[in-house]
């Protein structure tokens, strides 16, 4: 489930991981979908205030959603055997040897759970960094982070064990307790 580009490596045996344009495209286009159509309603024709509300509303929820696909759009990952790195609007930094909390959740879009994707959450003290599987070199971040979380004895539940299964990281999953 990891992205379609290539990760790269720079400095040290630093990985560099980013969201490619291609797997973004989806979510602009929400967006302005949303945001368009409520913008030109609300400034091309006159309408109730109620309507305004509502209408508002709805501009406000697609422009949030379009503002928080473009910081994730410019969101680089920075990963070494120490650390990963969060470079963008805001800089978070999650050491492994810190780590307190790994989730990993898989989100269907399907009943036959068949299409969907996967969020990594790892914290470390008042740090936390969320990424999604359309990230390039995701399982490769997912590994890392299972490894810390079984270095450091963290429980997994039995949903962030097998999504770790699923990303074939059983080694690592043997090790934590769960």
């Amino acid at each position: 489930m990891s992205g379609a580009g290539e990760v790269q490596f720079g400095d040290g045996g630093v990985s560099r991981h980013v969201y490619p344009s291609s797997a973004m495209v989806g979510d602009y286009l929400r967006a302005a979908a949303g945001l368009v159509p409520c913008g030109i309603l609300l400034l091309a024709t006159p309408v109730a205030e109620e309507a305004v509300v509502v209408l508002g509303g709805f501009a406000a929820v697609f422009g949030l959603f379009g503002a928080r696909t473009l910081l994730r759009h410019g969101t680089r990952f920075e990963m070494s055997d120490s650390e990963l790195r969060a470079i963008g609007a805001r800089r978070t930094v999650i050491r492994w040897d810190g780590l307190d909390r790994i989730k990993l959740a898989y989100y269907s879009t399907r009943r036959d759970r068949r299409s969907g994707w996967m969020q990594l959450e790892l914290r470390a003290g008042p740090a936390r960094v969320k990424l999604d599987s359309r990230i390039e070199g995701f399982a490769d971040v997912v590994e890392r982070a299972a490894e810390a979380a079984a270095e450091r004895g963290l429980e997994l539940t039995d949903a962030p064990a097998a999504n770790l299964e699923a990303l074939n990281v059983r080694r690592i999953r043997e090790g934590m307790q769960g």
